[in-house]
């Protein structure tokens, strides 16, 4: 019976859903994290009629015929692009991303790391570095008799010092844009990799080339809506439970089959 196959691919995909949704409420309060979606297709059809075959009898065509379908399968978890909020924190080092684009950062491996989280710390010996202490790149260190730091829209940093009037620039921040940003490879703790389909990185300087701009003193929030999730939660759960229901009818089914003397 085809109906335990096929509603068992149902349940494997609703129990996916719920773990999506999980993970998005798990990280609602994550910095520059970006929610995710299941996404689904229906499996290949068994064709026991083709449409458009000939009618043997009389010779008519078939205008529809008979395909069974065989389940579902997921295709992708696909990321949303869409920008969160930004909120005031007050901290020099704290940088929103207003549009495209994300910070690179120096991996432990020597790779290229992209975050959108610019909730950045200096190292004990100036250098900006992001929460678990990878460089950001271009590298800037912060000198230690600085007074203060100021970051502008464009990324410049500047260092104000006690005895002197005009600040000192100390660097640029650049931000990194892809052709396909959803093809980006997730690693954890807000970082991503590029990978052949996302492109390579496009960096420029913040403002230019479509990207977006920095504004410090703020964080982006997740983009994580509670009430969209819960709902999801409630529709996928209900779908499970209803495929779990056609096993047992198909069970029960298969059940009078074999009573029958």
């Amino acid at each position: 019976m085809r109906a335990l196959k096929i509603a068992a691919t149902g349940m494997s995909a609703q129990q996916m859903r719920v773990e999506v949704i999980s993970n998005n409420l798990a990280n609602m309060n994550t910095t520059g994290y970006n929610a995710r979606r299941a996404e689904f297709a229906d499996l290949h059809y068994q064709q026991l009629t083709r449409p458009g075959t000939i009618n043997a009898a009389d010779g008519t065509v078939v205008p529809t015929g008979v395909q069974l379908g065989l389940g579902v399968r997921p295709t992708a978890v696909s990321i949303n692009l869409e920008q969160g909020t930004v909120e005031a924190t007050g901290g020099d080092l704290d940088v929103a991303i207003e549009g495209k684009g994300y910070l690179e950062v120096t991996l432990p491996s020597g790779q290229s790391g992209y975050t959108r989280d610019g909730a950045m710390k200096r190292s004990a010996d100036g250098l900006i570095v992001t929460s678990d202490g990878y460089a950001v790149v271009p590298q800037i260190t912060v000198p230690s008799d600085a007074r203060s730091i100021s970051v502008n829209a464009e990324g410049e940093v500047y260092a104000y010092f006690k005895d002197r009037v005009q600040p000192e620039l100390l660097g640029q921040f650049t931000l990194a844009g892809f052709t396909n940003p959803k093809g980006l490879e997730a690693l954890g703790s807000n970082l991503f990799v590029e990978t052949s389909a996302s492109g390579s990185a496009l960096v420029s300087a913040p403002g230019t080339n479509g990207l977006g701009t920095l504004r410090q003193g703020y964080l982006e929030n997740s983009t994580v809506d509670a009430v969209r999730e819960v709902t999801e939660l409630i529709e996928a759960q209900r779908g499970y439970e209803l495929n779990a229901k056609v096993i047992t009818a198909a069970d029960q089914m298969l059940g009078a089959t074999t009573q029958i003397r």
